[in-house]
């Protein structure tokens, strides 16, 4: 037994130790090992050993005890759960023994979740699941999952689609209140019978557009003026039938714009609208804001308005027959011969004058997936943009143009797409760049509107044997939306935006909406920076949904066609950073990665020259490769990697002194 003194130094040493702990709120930081981190309020990082981190979520908020561990340290227990945020989330069922698990699909959380027999809902080994959290391990490290829907399996034709669809939370159906408020208005609003609404039904419009297209947001007429041709751009107008702040426009926000996967849609508004009510669809007469504008000689774009108004198609023209029309291939549409020369002819004026004085994008190859009735990627095939494609885009275009002019013009708050161009961290670095590879350009003003043009032009058209224009894109800043009208410099334009498709895109919707605000008296002023915020959050959870759909399928066609072709691949170098480089396959268009960060050789990069360079061995922009696919990253939404194949990039042999 311990004797008094001895009891009193231990409750002593007891109560120090006990002095010495901190208790505090925090947030679970997880890590990519089986550690991780507590994140107090006040900023302050404590380690949580592996067994501790077991009782606890990524991103939970939970009270903990800090304690010290030796040599100065501390680390935190994990004493009491306060908040987890974890709601239904996506993955896969696996197997153990007998025992069924949930692989959670999230980038912190790396543990299989034990679905017990009740809450299995039918899943089977490798099915694609939503599911939910039904028991949390704060007790004892054990936590369950339950299984709210099964997606599928890898033989389920189109997963890929489903999966991300899930995984991103993007909204397959629409809710009950948006389609009371469609069915009401649909029942009830009558927009062409509005007097302010004009009559342009006299007009010859029609709409190009492909041939399976029902959404049909826009339809073009021009007419020969004294000094040009006077454009009309007829554009659906579902802000006609959709109250402000109702449950339907509320889903259309969410929403934000129609999601294109291969072989699926969500469509931003109900097909009743999109492809029936609002669709300037051949022979009925549709509510359009039409853009009226004066197109020069020599294509300047002049005197615009903006119209209310009532337009009847008189034609669905797909773009395969207008480009066979227009280049002469055949004359089964002489019956519109008027309207579509005279836009042919107004497409040639704005080309060749945006041609003159701003900057166009450079055609790329375009390559068309064909899928098979799986939804599988059965072949691929390329093909150039057509003529007729480009007159629509041209005559879209200057819509756009118009329309960020009245914006601007009145002082709206936006939105506006704005470029600003070259970083304004990296103009120092732009300068160089210039000094070294084009010092005829070094002069001009890389923050101007004329200059950047110029530039840009310049490095185009340079004869350097260094891909110069492709190069300086990593200087380059992304477009972004914007309640303040600024420069376009992608485009070489004052200011612009988008209008052309109300019934695809919410950017467009509210355009609209301030277009239609100033033209009934009003303040255009419906668009705050912060639905601007949340609007870019969206579109880039759509884009990454796409996108991690895409390289899903890409990879089984991959995997398909390596089997069936041992020589391998050719791809064009697109992107070179000091890990590796991104390629660009030569017959299909598909895109990955060659990580050079384990070949035996050691590469020194240059950004300079936008190269890596070894030994025996140099990669730089635009060179093309031969490749093996070796698979996909399905951590890094399914990046397909690649290796070199042997002698790929060799450099070539020195010249000896007698040669």
């Amino acid at each position: 037994m311990l004797n008094p003194d001895s009891l009193a130094q231990l409750k002593g040493l007891k109560s120090q130790m006990e002095a010495e702990k901190e208790r505090a709120e925090a947030v679970i930081k997880g890590t990519q090992s089986r550690y991780g981190f507590a994140v107090l309020d006040d900023g302050r990082e404590v380690f949580i050993p592996p067994d501790e981190m077991l009782k606890a979520f990524p991103d939970d908020r939970v009270w903990i005890c800090i304690r010290p561990s030796g040599e100065n340290k501390t680390i935190a227990d994990i004493e009491k759960l306060i908040d987890s945020p974890l709601g239904d989330f996506s993955g896969r069922c696996v197997r153990k023994g007998n025992a069924l698990f949930v692989q959670p699909d999230l980038p912190q959380l790396k543990r299989w979740l034990f679905i017990p027999p009740h809450a299995r809902n039918g899943v089977r080994e490798g099915d694609y699941v939503r599911c939910a959290i039904l028991r949390h391990p704060i007790r004892d490290g054990k936590p369950q999952a339950k299984i709210l829907q099964v997606l599928g399996n890898d033989d389920t034709p189109g997963i890929e689609n489903l999966y991300c669809i899930a995984k991103y939370r993007l909204a397959p159906a629409w809710s009950t209140p948006a389609m009371k408020d469609m069915e009401k208005q649909l029942a009830e609003c009558r927009p062409l019978a509005i007097e302010r609404r004009r009559d342009l039904t006299d007009l010859e419009f029609v709409s190009i557009d492909a041939a399976k297209t029902q959404d049909i947001d826009d339809a073009l007429y021009a007419d020969i003026s004294s000094d040009g041709w006077t454009l009309y751009i007829a554009i659906a107008d579902p802000t006609a039938w959709i109250p402000a702040g109702s449950s339907l426009q509320q889903d259309i926000a969410a929403r934000s714009t129609s999601v294109y996967f291969h072989g699926d849609v969500l469509p931003m508004l109900p097909e009743q609208m999109a492809q029936d009510t609002c669709a300037l669809s051949e022979g009925n007469d549709r509510a359009a804001l039409v853009c009226k504008v004066a197109v020069s000689d020599s294509g300047d774009v002049g005197n615009f308005e903006f119209i209310e108004a009532t337009v009847r198609s008189r034609a669905k023209l797909s773009y395969f027959a207008v480009d066979r029309y227009l280049n002469g291939n055949g004359d089964d549409l002489m019956s519109h011969a008027t309207p579509l020369e005279a836009l042919y002819q107004v497409y040639r004026a704005l080309r060749a004058r945006r041609d003159a004085d701003e900057l166009v994008m450079e055609d790329r190859r375009e390559f068309r997936w064909i899928l098979n009735d799986r939804k599988q990627i059965e072949s691929i095939e390329p093909h150039d943009k057509l003529l007729s494609q480009k007159l629509v885009e041209e005559c879209m275009i200057a819509a756009n143009r118009c329309a960020a002019r009245f914006l601007a013009e009145r002082d709206a708050s936006g939105p506006f797409v704005i470029h600003p161009g070259f970083r304004a961290d990296r103009i120092d670095e732009c300068r160089k760049f210039l000094a070294l590879h084009a010092p005829e350009a070094a002069e001009l003003d890389p923050v101007s509107r004329e200059g950047y043009r110029d530039i840009m032009r310049h490095l185009a058209g340079s004869a350097n044997s260094l891909p110069l224009r492709a190069m300086i894109n990593r200087l380059l800043t992304r477009a972004e939306l914007s309640t303040k009208a600024g420069l376009h410099m992608g485009m070489a334009l004052e200011c612009y935006t988008n209008c052309t498709s109300p019934l695809r895109k919410y950017v467009d919707f509210l355009v609209h909406l301030q277009i239609k605000a100033a033209l009934h008296g009003g303040e255009p002023n419906l668009v705050t920076r912060e639905q601007l915020a949340a609007l870019k959050e969206r579109l880039a959870n759509v884009r990454a949904a796409t996108q991690e759909a895409e390289r899903w399928l890409a990879s089984k066609y991959l995997a398909r066609q390596a089997l069936a072709q041992p020589a391998g691949f050719s791809g064009r170098i697109i992107h070179v950073n000091s890990s590796g480089f991104s390629v660009r396959l030569v017959n299909c268009g598909l895109e990955g990665f060659v990580d050079l960060r384990k070949d035996p050789e050691k590469f020194s990069y240059d950004k300079w020259t936008a190269s890596l360079t070894s030994t025996t061995r140099r990669f730089q922009l635009e060179q093309v490769v031969e490749l093996d696919y070796t698979g996909a990253d399905a951590d890094n939404n399914y990046q397909a990697l690649f290796r070199l194949r042997p002698g790929s990039g060799l450099k070539p042999p020195r010249a000896t002194a007698e040669e």
